[in-house]
């Protein structure tokens, strides 16, 4: 629906009372008891969970909780890499009517000390005992108990619990309410001390309910014999309420906290269903390209890619002709087969957030047979308020507002939104609240954005737009996203604020530079700080960057560039979802940033 509101669509579920977060696991336990809801990494191989042998493992760690005197609203912080124990601890304090308060495992001793003393966090869940020595020296004196998750030790707190009865849990369980708070999640700090968001049991349910109730979600892309294998962390808001929707819906899921364990993973568990953010998919399409090149088959690959861009823009205007569904056909014995091996072989949709991906990428993804569905959202939101969805897709937007959720855009081309699942507003700070949102009740989501036929296409960022000393306007994130999806490149931060023309800086992503190396005779053991200066390295980058100045005006083109050595590092320049946190690359290149002024 469009109209005075922009988009909107409207709800199609409004939650009886009282309901929570752990219902829907519970339920599952008691309908299906041997169904595999989960499947947990033994390291030699996948074993299945059922729901009944999840809900009871969350029973009896609720019960060591209320041994140990956790009450009602009590915060319990929990830092770990996304696991299965994060999934069981989660449960466990919200069936007790807790309250989970997650931290990155890549937090700064800073960021630890700062959100569980903002929190008033009672207790704790670590991970390890690196991660428990962080967060020992970090916690301020409220903090009584600090508990690991790894080896046998979470089985100690279980066995506190023995003598509670399964009863008391339960009893403690239906007390929550959904007005009750069931998370803080704190943002990423990309411009300044983290905020904690209040989330209420209400926030989420409605959240994942409305979502599995939009057009062809619960029957399509998650159905009850999908599988998800989760490696974004659950930290942020976006994979915990997936974690949520697979859970309601009754599919599998699995769990990997090592990045660099995910390829092998995914070819092990094979997942019908992909979650990630747009540098996942990038990495997975240059991987296929420079295999091709490794093969001599980069002829092939270019004209696989034309294809399948073809054939998706043509799904878009009606139905591929003949020759264009011959051509994919042939390509997908060739080439299309191969790329969605690297994923299991059996991912079809893939639901990505976090940033706008490139739609050239989004057009050859669904020509290869996996539709990447693109949604937004904010921690504040609880996760997605738009998606893109099957049937129903424009790639290039963030989709349509799901049910329950109104967009529309301010007078400064903010996007503005109304949703039942909302946030309450940040923990502590009344002041911040009231400034997140307008008078009639729409938050301000910091986001430029504009919206046609419904559909919401984000354009970058109010705080971070650049104002040059000629006047110009620029969106940096138009061009970061689009020379972030070059082979080459890993990330980009486009400058000129106050300055008399843009410019940008570049990291090389490390794979992507080792074959460059190899294709151009330079040393395998040169690094970037030692040729960053080469003719050809420095053509290679123009030439991305030519590409993109031929889409905005000559005062808007990036005029010059720095390589910069080096990688950007999460939890110094990079939030722990891949974020850029510009004020500290900008601080922390400063000498770089002076060159390219000089």
């Amino acid at each position: 629906m469009v109209g005075e509101y922009g988009s909107a669509t409207p709800p199609r579920y409004v939650g009886p009372e009282p309901v929570n977060v752990t219902d829907d696991m519970f339920d599952n336990a008691a309908r299906r008891p041997d169904h595999p809801g989960f499947a947990r990494n033994t390291g030699t191989g996948w074993r299945p969970v059922s729901c009944a042998e999840f809900a009871d493992q969350v029973t009896r760690l609720a019960a060591g909780l209320l041994a140990e005197g956790i009450q009602p609203g009590d915060r319990i912080a929990l830092m770990s890499s996304t696991s299965y124990e994060w999934a069981l601890c989660d449960f466990a304090i919200m069936a007790v009517g807790a309250v989970t308060v997650p931290i990155y495992e890549t937090s700064s001793p800073a960021q630890v000390e700062w959100i569980l003393s903002d929190s008033g966090a009672v207790a704790g869940f670590v991970q390890d005992d690196r991660l428990h020595t962080v967060v020992r020296r970090a916690a301020p004196p409220g903090v009584r108990k600090i508990w690991r998750m790894d080896g046998d030790r979470l089985a100690r707190l279980t066995a506190a619990g023995a003598a509670v009865p399964a009863a008391a849990v339960a009893e403690r369980r239906r007390a929550v309410t959904a007005g009750q708070l069931a998370t803080i999640v704190y943002t990423s700090g990309t411009t300044g001390r983290p905020k904690g968001c209040r989330i209420s049991h209400r926030s989420l349910v409605s959240e994942v309910r409305n979502l599995m109730r939009a057009d062809r979600v619960s029957d399509t892309v998650l159905t009850d014999r999908s599988s998800l294998l989760l490696f974004l962390p659950l930290a942020h808001i976006f994979a915990r309420v997936v974690q949520l929707a697979v859970v309601h819906r009754g599919a599998r899921l699995g769990h990997v906290g090592d990045l660099r364990a995910v390829p092998a993973e995914l070819l092990a568990f094979r997942p019908t269903i992909l979650l990630a953010v747009p540098r996942v998919f990038e990495k997975l399409y240059h991987t296929a390209q420079q295999a091709a090149a490794a093969r001599r088959l980069g002829r092939l690959f270019r004209a696989a890619e034309r294809t399948a861009v073809g054939y998706s823009e043509a799904l878009d205007a009606g139905v591929p002709g003949a020759g264009l569904r011959l051509r994919r056909w042939l390509y997908d014995r060739l080439v299309y087969a191969r790329l969605r091996g690297a994923t299991g072989g059996r991912v079809s949709y893939a639901v990505c957030a976090g940033a706008p991906l490139d739609a050239r990428l989004g057009h050859f993804l669904r020509g290869a047979g996996i539709t990447v569905l693109e949604g937004y959202g904010l921690t504040e939101t609880t996760a997605g308020v738009t998606l893109n969805l099957p049937g129903a897709q424009r790639i290039g937007t963030v989709g349509r507002p799901l049910p329950g959720c109104a967009v529309r855009i301010a007078d400064d081309g903010e996007v503005l939104v109304k949703s039942a699942w909302n946030f309450d507003g940040y923990w502590g700070d009344d002041r911040a609240t009231a400034d997140a949102f307008t008078a009639d009740g729409w938050l301000r989501t910091g986001d430029l954005g504009s919206l046609a036929d419904g559909y919401l296409t984000i354009t970058g960022r109010k705080k971070e737009v650049i104002v040059t000393s000629g006047g110009k306007n620029i969106a940096p994130a138009y061009y970061e996203q689009r020379l972030a999806g070059h082979w080459l490149i890993d990330h980009c931060v486009v400058i000129g604020n106050n300055r008399p023309y843009v410019g940008a800086l570049i990291t090389l992503d490390p794979a992507a530079f080792s074959e460059w190396k190899r294709k151009h005779g330079k040393p395998e053991p040169a690094t970037v700080a030692e040729i960053r200066d080469d003719p050809a390295l420095l053509a290679t980058v123009q030439a991305a960057v030519d590409e993109v100045n031929q889409t905005v005006s000559r005062a808007e083109a990036i005029r010059r560039f720095r390589i910069v050595p080096g990688e950007f590092a999460v939890g110094d320049e990079l939030t722990p979802t891949q974020k850029v946190r510009r004020e500290r690359v900008l601080a922390k290149h400063a000498d770089e940033v002076a060159a390219l002024y000089r």
